[in-house]
């Protein structure tokens, strides 16, 4: 997107689930009796699959929390984009518990970042007054799922395929970059 149009890329924390218990919860649990869990599984990796991501199998869900913050931080380091896209691919392609603070440091490090220095972060809480404020701005905006992306007053939810994300960003107004041909 940033390499077709002119646009910055500001990532909000969003409350998704923050109940869930440090060991994570299945994913049935989470939904009983309120939802065909099968059906949105099925539909969550076609929205997937339509928008190019891996989507793995799996069963559990997470506190995402831990990894707000820490995503707040590796921002501030000019790698908020590998880290996001490094949890992406731990929590909904591997099914991996992004609650631990271990796979955390262990995330830190596979993007060039020191994983002590992302420990200590974690361990002071450093950036949970970020993520409270980003909290509370979702709430404010009425956000109810994620991803949710927001230009002006013009809002998208849910994952698309990039020529659909594309038409959102140029119904705002942002400009095409120049071709470099």
């Amino acid at each position: 997107m940033r390499k077709e149009f002119e646009i910055n890329i500001h990532w909000i924390a969003f409350p998704l689930h923050p109940e869930t218990p440090e060991d994570g919860q299945s994913i049935e649990q989470l939904f009983a009796g309120r939802l065909d869990i099968i059906q949105v599984m099925a539909r969550l990796k076609q929205a997937a699959q339509d928008a190019g991501l891996p989507f793995g199998d799996r069963k559990m869900t997470y506190n995402s929390r831990l990894a707000q913050e820490l995503g707040k931080w590796t921002e501030s380091k000019g790698k908020g984009e590998e880290f996001h896209q490094a949890v992406f691919r731990a929590y909904f392609v591997q099914g991996i518990n992004i609650g631990k603070i271990s796979v955390l440091t262990s995330l830190v490090g596979s993007i060039g970042l020191s994983g002590d220095e992302a420990l200590e972060v974690l361990q002071k809480r450093a950036f949970k007054e970020a993520v409270d404020l980003d909290w509370t701005r979702s709430r404010q905006q009425g956000i109810q799922a994620v991803p949710t992306f927001c230009l002006g007053d013009r809002v998208l939810v849910g994952a698309y395929p990039y020529e659909k994300l594309a038409a959102f960003v140029e119904a705002a107004g942002v400009k095409r970059r120049p071709s470099k041909n």
